[in-house]
């Protein structure tokens, strides 16, 4: 096989990237790692130095000078924004006396969503992947970085990263399948008597009388419904983490970007928004991101969250809803626990052999919770 012809660098941010020769790499499937999604982060000052994430595709060009390959790549001063947790590495490599900061994430930022982090245009040679993560590798070593991360990497491209060597960390998620349904009441009729019934009593008592649901996307979507959410946004995020990570002018950009891949699901109260849910629609999957409220309505965050999203998969024909990451009470609503995957490369020998004897050990630890999960789901059991 002859050498493949490419260059590696570095861009000043997605932005500065033509969106065509982006997208060409990224696909249509999932709208994370779109330059829409992902130039709306930096331009919105949501993803940013001052933030902690220093924008820094790394791109692969061929012969002729073109993108073949990209990656969402960012410096980052802090472990905040990624839902894979490695605070304890951190503290116990500056405790042996090294500077853990900057990393490198290859990551979306603010958004723990499985999806593909080697960027790959249709035509790319089959190398294209393996440059790709070598051009991580070389960022990091030639900047004497602690380490590499990429995070929510989509399962079939996890063998990229074990064949360079990377070492490989599971976590767990709660997604919901469609089983070809063609209503919500056809989804309860797997699920066990009473957890039917326990799902129908959530159900009408979130929505009691005055609270009404409504679906928008696209045009339908203006700015009085966008300072609402973002007032939910804030309430959420300041309980969560402490200051919300997204800016306003984030979701007015995302409207107007991308208002078609957007569903936002109001709850109202005599036509005043009390509480919402931020979907991103992809391919297949509805992808719910955001919530807040600003009333206190039992059950309600299921319902917008939850129940909605399957609805509106099921009048979409869409095969799943992700529903962000963590929450066990997810289970009890038909959503099942899920593999994730994130890739590690450390190039301390010493630093490497720690984390990877505690990669293993959590790992068992997740495959036997996830084992201990999946007895607890509501669907019937099938007759012997």
């Amino acid at each position: 096989m002859s050498a493949l012809p490419i260059t590696a660098r570095i861009a000043d941010g997605v932005a500065s990237i033509p969106a065509a020769h982006w997208d060409a790499c990224a696909g249509s499937r999932n709208p994370f790692v779109s330059h829409a999604f992902l130039s709306i982060l930096e331009r919105s000052g949501s993803a940013t130095p001052r933030a902690g994430w220093q924008s820094m595709p790394l791109v692969i060009d061929d012969a002729a000078g073109m993108p073949v390959a990209v990656a969402p790549a960012y410096a980052k001063s802090h472990s905040q924004g990624e839902y894979v947790f490695d605070h304890a590495w951190a503290d116990a490599w500056e405790r042996a006396g090294g500077r853990y900061y900057p990393k490198v994430q290859v990551a979306v930022p603010f958004t723990p969503v499985p999806g593909p982090r080697l960027l790959l245009r249709a035509d790319a040679p089959e190398a294209a992947a393996a440059a790709l993560i070598a051009a991580i590798e070389a960022l990091t070593d030639q900047n004497r970085l602690s380490s590499a991360h990429a995070t929510f990497v989509a399962p079939e491209q996890l063998p990229e990263f074990e064949r360079a060597g990377w070492l490989v960390r599971a976590g767990t998620q709660f997604h919901w399948a469609n089983r070809d349904y063609d209503s919500f009441d056809a989804f309860l009729g797997d699920l066990a008597s009473r957890k039917r019934k326990a799902i129908r009593k959530e159900r009408a008592a979130a929505l009691e009388s005055g609270i009404t649901v409504r679906h928008l996307s696209g045009a339908a979507i203006t700015e009085a419904h966008w300072n609402a959410f973002w007032e939910f946004y804030q309430d959420t995020g300041s309980r969560k983490w402490g200051r919300p990570y997204l800016t306003r002018p984030f979701f007015s950009m995302l409207g107007e970007a991308m208002g078609d891949k957007v569903l936002l699901i109001l709850a109202e109260r005599d036509g005043r928004p009390i509480a919402g849910a931020l979907n991103l629609i992809g391919a297949d999957t509805l992808y719910g991101r955001y919530w807040g409220c600003v009333e206190d309505v039992p059950f309600l965050h299921f319902e917008l969250c939850y129940y909605q999203a399957i609805d509106a998969a099921i009048a979409r024909g869409l095969s799943s809803v992700e529903a962000g990451a963590q929450g066990e009470h997810k289970l009890a609503r038909g959503y099942a626990p899920v593999r994730t995957w994130s890739a590690h490369y450390l190039p301390d020998p010493g630093f490497r052999r720690a984390v990877a004897d505690y990669l293993d050990r959590e790992r068992e630890a997740v495959a036997a919770e996830e084992e201990y999960l999946g007895e607890l789901m509501p669907f019937r059991k099938a007759s012997a």
